[in-house]
């Protein structure tokens, strides 16, 4: 195996791997430029992922067929942003610990999850669903030699959404009145305040825009990857994505390219024992690298990462 063979066979798989790592950081990060910390995004891929499952199911059912999918992505991206509600009001009206709410998500969102599974289909996963998102082969760009396999063969349509979408929210959170309102409240709320901005209304939107974000990368790993849903499904997927948000430092593309680099190792911990390499490295090693590298990138480069200065702090008009 020549060392073509081995990108194309690892590059568009680290593509595949990192498209909900991709979305959900974007998530957090509208979250934590608002001053919100948000360590539900764990809990808020699960309900994206138990949506976009049960809906595709209930879909294929009334015969929608391969339209299913993609519209249960979209209600996964609603339902997202209404669970979302639950951390907003705690962490931003009632003044709770922000850490603390975030954690209650992710045992809220698992638990209910796991219960209405068990409810709907009397055991403990759900049915597969028969219209996955699957790969293709970019006419004539796949046809290239060299790169042509490389990055443009066996791609996903999740992938091309979630880098796309990086670039828009880059373009948004810094080149817009809504993003520099964003930035505002995140780092100087008070400063904001008197300067007519809604601190309260602005974070509602930033913890709002991350369920939403992260519902949607729960719903790509479980209509792209599982198939169906069952309490397992998203299993440090949600960490990973906040661990790629703060060692991208809070910028959208920063985080695109941390989310890449995991998904990297994700796709080595799968496609590791075809190449040559790898082929004698026990297969659990592989296995634990993606979080592995996630926790050598946070204490290399956590240090050195310059969070939004009111993040975590609660907002109380009129303080100083």
């Amino acid at each position: 195996m020549d060392i073509v063979q081995i990108l194309a066979l690892v590059i568009p798989a680290a593509i595949y791997f990192a498209a909900p790592l991709i979305l959900t950081a974007l998530g957090g990060l509208f979250s934590e430029r608002s001053g919100v910390v948000n360590i539900g995004l764990e809990g808020l891929m699960v309900i994206g992922a138990f949506t976009g499952i049960v809906m595709t199911l209930t879909l294929e059912g009334a015969g929608l067929g391969e339209a299913s999918t993609w519209i249960a992505l979209l209600i996964a991206v609603l339902v997202g942003a209404v669970f979302s509600l639950f951390h907003a009001v705690a962490s931003i009206s009632f003044r709770a610990d922000q850490i603390v709410s975030g954690v209650a998500l992710n045992f809220l969102a698992v638990g209910l999850c796991v219960f209405l599974v068990r409810l709907l289909y009397n055991k403990g996963q759900t049915d597969s669903i028969r219209n996955r998102i699957i790969w293709f082969d970019i006419p004539v760009l796949s046809d290239i030699p060299i790169i042509g396999p490389i990055l443009f063969s066996k791609m996903y349509a999740t992938s091309f959404l979630a880098i796309g979408l990086a670039f828009i929210t880059y373009f948004v959170v810094y080149y817009t009145p809504f993003g520099l309102r964003l930035r505002s409240v995140g780092e100087h709320p008070m400063a904001a305040d008197t300067m007519g901005i809604n601190v309260i209304k602005m974070r509602y939107i930033g913890v709002m825009l991350s369920g939403a974000f992260a519902g949607l990368g729960g719903a790509v790993f479980a209509v792209t990857f599982s198939g169906n849903f069952s309490g397992t499904t998203i299993l440090g997927q949600g960490f990973m994505a906040l661990a790629a948000l703060i060692f991208g430092k809070w910028h959208p593309l920063g985080a695109m390219g941390a989310a890449l680099f995991f998904g990297l190792a994700q796709a080595l911990s799968i496609t590791g024992q075809q190449i040559p390499l790898f082929a004698n490295v026990p297969s659990v090693f592989l296995l634990i690298a993606p979080y592995v590298l996630t926790i050598l990138a946070l204490a290399g480069f956590v240090g050195r990462a310059d969070a939004p200065k009111a993040i975590g702090e609660p907002y109380v008009k009129g303080s100083r």
